[in-house]
Order: C-alpha cells, then sequence, then structure tokens
C-alpha cells in the first residue's frame, strides 16, 4: 500500500499545481507525468482489487471493521417520524429493516462506538441525529417506517430519471472559485480578478466587473430588503440588487447589479478567502482572511465591528444559519458563533471544534467548505468523505461520497430536500455530482458526463415550474436545466447509480483514527515531490490564487 499512497500523494499535488496561475519548468514536468501516474495507480490498484475490497475504502486492514459496520450500523439506528434525520447505508438494508432495532442492541452499538471513540459524546449521536431518540414500538412505527421506505423508493426513482441540460458560459479566462445566483441572473467569481453577471435564460454575459485587483475569492448576495436600504441611501431603484466579494487584494466590493458598478469598497488588511452576510437587525458582512482572522462589518456603517483571531490558517468557507455563523479553515477547525447584533464585538464564539475532533486536517490542500443544517454542519474537505459534525457536542459520522480513497470532495451544498457533493476522482480524472435525500442523508444517484471538469463551486435554485436550476464552476462554469422526465428531449446528463456508495454509506466516527491512517499519506520516499507534499493546511489558496 505505500506505492499507493505516494501514487496518490502525487497526483494529489499535480491537482494542486495544474490550479496555479504560473508554473514553472519543474511544475511542468510534474504535470506531463500525471498519465503515467494514473496508469500506474490504476495497475496496483487492480493487483490489489479483492471481491471484499468494494468495502475497503479505509484501506486492506480494515476491511472486517467496514463489514461489521456495514452489517451492525442499520439495527443500530432506530426509526423516526419526519423530520428527524435517520441515516441508513442502502435501501436493500433498509428494506430489510421492518421493525426498530432494540434498545439493548442500540446499547450495545453505543458501547462499541464508545471504545473506538476519542471523546465520550463523539459515539452514538455520530451515527443519528439529534431528534433520533429510542422509540418503543409496535406496529405504528413499523407503519411509519414502511411509509418512509415508500417516499424514498418514489424519491430514488424520480432522481433515476433525471435529466438536464448543460449550457457553458464562456468570459472567464481562469479558474471560477465561487459562483451565486440571484433571481435570473448568475454571478461568478474567478481567479481572474473579475466577477461576471450572467444571463441565465439566455446563456449571456451581462456585467463584466472588473476592479479587483487579485483573485477574486468568494462572492455573496444580501436579501433583497437589505439591498433596500442601500439602494435608497445611493439614490438607487428600490429593485436594485447588490453583490458582495472578496478578494486576495484584502478588499471587499460591493456591486449594484443594474449599473454594474462598485459603490462601496472595504480594506480589511488581509487578504479576504471566505464572507457572508448576516441578515439580523441592520446586517452585517461576515470576512475570514488568508491568515485565520474572522471580522465582522456593518452593513450600515461599513464600518469594522470585530476582529477576531479564530483560526490557525486560511479561513475557506463562511456560512449564517439564522443569527448564526460558521467558519472553516484550512486547518480543518471548525467554530460556531452566536450574532448578538450589537455595534461593537457582535460575535460570540459557542463552540470551536479544532482538526483532532472533525479529521479534516492533514495534507488535502487546505480548502474546508461547510453547509449547515439544524444543529449538523456538513463539511467537505478533500477526501472521499462528507464529514457531519453535530456542532453544538462535537459528535462526528461520515457519509461515503467515492467508492475509492483516490475520489476529493471540493463542495457540499443544500438545495430542495438534497444534499449534493461534488466528486473528482484523481486516478482517472472524472467528476460528478452526488445526490442525497434530506434529513436522512440517503444516497440517490450521481450525476456526471464525459470529460466533466473537477467542480470546485456550486449554487442552486428553483424555476418557476419547480424544476432544479443549478450551476458550477471551477475550470468550466456551466448552468444545469432540468428537464422534464417525459418527452423527447434528451438531456446532456442523465442520472446513474452507484451501487459501491450504497454498500458503506455510513461510518462511526469512531473510526477518525483510519481517517488518520487513510489521509496523512505518510511518504518516507526521498522524491523532491514527496517533500513538497500540499505545502501546508494553507495551500488551495496559496495555490489558486498567488
Amino acid at each position: 500500500m505505500g506505492e499507493v499512497r505516494k501514487l496518490q500523494k502525487k497526483l494529489r499535488q499535480i491537482g494542486c499545481l495544474e490550479i496555479k496561475i504560473s508554473q514553472t519548468p519543474e511544475e511542468r514536468f510534474k504535470i506531463s507525468r500525471k498519465a503515467e501516474l494514473r496508469s500506474r495507480l490504476a495497475e496496483l490498484q487492480l493487483q490489489l482489487s479483492g471481491p471484499q475490497q468494494t468495502l475497503g475504502i479505509v484501506g486492506d486492514g480494515k476491511k472486517e471493521k467496514m463489514k461489521r459496520q456495514v452489517e451492525d450500523a442499520p439495527e443500530a439506528l432506530p426509526s423516526q417520524t419526519p423530520p428527524a434525520s435517520k441515516i441508513l447505508k442502502g435501501e436493500e438494508q433498509s428494506k430489510a429493516q421492518a421493525t426498530p432495532a432494540p434498545a439493548a442492541r442500540q446499547k450495545e452499538a453505543a458501547g462499541r462506538g464508545a471504545e473506538i471513540g476519542r471523546q465520550r459524546d463523539r459515539t452514538e449521536p455520530a451515527k443519528v441525529s439529534d431528534h433520533c431518540r429510542d422509540v418503543s414500538g409496535g406496529g405504528s412505527d413499523t407503519d411509519q417506517l414502511q411509509r418512509e421506505e415508500a417516499e424514498f423508493a418514489s424519491l430514488k426513482s424520480s432522481w433515476e430519471k433525471a435529466k438536464f441540460r448543460l449550457r457553458r458560459l464562456e468570459g472567464h479566462n481562469d479558474i471560477v472559485t465561487c459562483v451565486v445566483a440571484v433571481d435570473n441572473l448568475v454571478v461568478s467569481g474567478s481567479r481572474d480578478t473579475t466577477v461576471k453577471v450572467w444571463h441565465v435564460p439566455t446563456a449571456t454575459e451581462q456585467k463584466n466587473l472588473g476592479g479587483h485587483t487579485g483573485g477574486v475569492t468568494c462572492l455573496s448576495a444580501p436579501p433583497p430588503e437589505y439591498c433596500k436600504r442601500l439602494a435608497r441611501s445611493l439614490s438607487l431603484s428600490d429593485n436594485e440588487r447588490f453583490i458582495l466579494s472578496g478578494s486576495a487584494d484584502c478588499n471587499v466590493k460591493i456591486w449594484a447589479l443594474s449599473i454594474g458598478q462598485c459603490v462601496k469598497s472595504i480594506y480589511t488588511f488581509n487578504a479576504v478567502t471566505a464572507l457572508c452576510f448576516v441578515p439580523e437587525e441592520d446586517g452585517y458582512i461576515i470576512t475570514g482572511s488568508d491568515g485565520g482572522k474572522v471580522q465582522a462589518w456593518s452593513w450600515h456603517t461599513f464600518e469594522n465591528c470585530q476582529s477576531i483571531n479564530a483560526h490557525q490558517e486560511a479561513v475557506t468557507s463562511i456560512q449564517t444559519q439564522g443569527p448564526m455563523v460558521f467558519s472553516g479553515a484550512a486547518e480543518g477547525g471548525v467554530s460556531v458563533w452566536e450574532n448578538r447584533c450589537s455595534d461593537r464585538d457582535p460575535l460570540r464564539l459557542l463552540h470551536h471544534w479544532g482538526e483532532e475532533v472533525t479529521g479534516c486536517g492533514g495534507g488535502s490542500g487546505g480548502r474546508l467548505t461547510l453547509s449547515p443544517r439544524g444543529d449538523k454542519a456538513f463539511l467537505a474537505y478533500g477526501r472521499a468523505w462528507l464529514k457531519i459534525l453535530h456542532w453544538r457536542t462535537g459528535a462526528m459520522s461520515r457519509l461515503t461520497n467515492h467508492n475509492s480513497i483516490t475520489g476529493i470532495t471540493d463542495c457540499v451544498h443544500q438545495t430542495g430536500g438534497l444534499l449534493i457533493g461534488s466528486c473528482y476522482d484523481l486516478a482517472n480524472g472524472e467528476s460528478s455530482l452526488n445526490l442525497f435525500s434530506l434529513p436522512q442523508c440517503r444516497y440517490l444517484a450521481s450525476l456526471t458526463w464525459p470529460d466533466a471538469p473537477r467542480i470546485l463551486c456550486f449554487a442552486a435554485w428553483t424555476t418557476g415550474s419547480g424544476g432544479h436550476r443549478w450551476v458550477t464552476g471551477g475550470r468550466d462554469l456551466i448552468v444545469w436545466e432540468q428537464l422534464p422526465s417525459s418527452g423527447k428531449l434528451r438531456g446532456d446528463v442523465t442520472a446513474k447509480r452507484d451501487s459501491r456508495l450504497e454498500s458503506c454509506l455510513l461510518e462511526s466516527e469512531g473510526d477518525t483514527e483510519d481517517d488518520e491512517e487513510t489521509d496523512d499519506y505518510e511518504d518516507d520516499d526521498d522524491d523532491a515531490e514527496a517533500n513538497e507534499d500540499d505545502g501546508g493546511s494553507g495551500s488551495w489558496f496559496r495555490c489558486v490564487l498567488q
């Protein structure tokens, strides 16, 4: 397995080098070896593959452990009425689950998790949501489970028939790092320093917003009521919409979309790597920097309200959920803040969970993205899993997002009852979107097409008819338009199912030790490539934005 890990590490390095603005001759030589390394990795994986290794995403030594988890997890999960979260491993196993598990079996499962967990509260809660409790039972629970299975089967069937028409939006000269949707417009930010506004129905570029001198890293769209307040102060139409953009040039710019002009620029003294808008009271802009600083800015005065050295490395994701603010950083830490709506120091830290809890650190390129839902936060951090953080207690679980450890997850998003994780295979260059049902987090289908590019960012909204419309960014900027399930039109993308994802969907975060063994990619190779690894936990932004 040593050579396999070295090859995986080198392919990760190449994936990082490919998205750099400029490349040295040595770096170009390394990139030129990608096909050779992929071929050798495929050869080794074929040699190591066995009849039971479809479950082996944690390595040969863990096969029996994985098998036990796959067999035991459905019985350890009680049935629950909606909208409680009930995470199961696959449709076949869930159909076999006709009655709730006895309480004794649940306690036994919790005991096993306690033995391998790092913390006492990171065992049983990692497997189910806080809403899931032991339900004593009878036939009503069985009937409820049957109804849930019928609903899931219907949803799965509809996604198996899903078709999408793709349209590429051409205009950026470099990688698209962030996207956001506003009405029928898509706004994209790129490493080429520009922010572009696209009219989706016609797939045309409407505005080119130039003004940043560094790569654009993040975008946010304030709600209409907050846009109206700013528009009135600027003597603009009440219907004006504004977009916030953050850049490596240490500026946050506020753009008026109708006139295509920057109406305000905030200098932050640090390269801006993440931002969000908090729609509470007068409104706040929350920014994250490449040095780990989290800052709050008043939407009313645009003055700095608070500066906190919150993380050790670059803040790579900031999201809001009501008055709550979630920040994730390159070293793998996640902080949860409460907005107290004050003029000074509005953010109060509620919880901070470091890499030792989240398991999201260590040589993955240093890019963690998150998406909160209730008391959970879904984390993507450049591995084959989506992590689920129970942010009140630190309990962890993980959701398989690729059937091999050569798969990496770049972004995670929620829309219309769906959890969507992007996936890119380092070994063969294939890219896909994996769909899971919410709140159960059960695998539905995967969407891909030939030569699909790596997806680094995602935005979504629904059309007037209730269909899905998405936009993905990375090497290409692409609009996804859902087509009717019936009719003569043929989509560019059709759904498929990956049975290997179903076979090992949920894993207890008692396996964090496995993460460390698998993710650290210890390499004793004296080759220069091995010594250059991923450049530290903040290297994604260093690679993308330099």
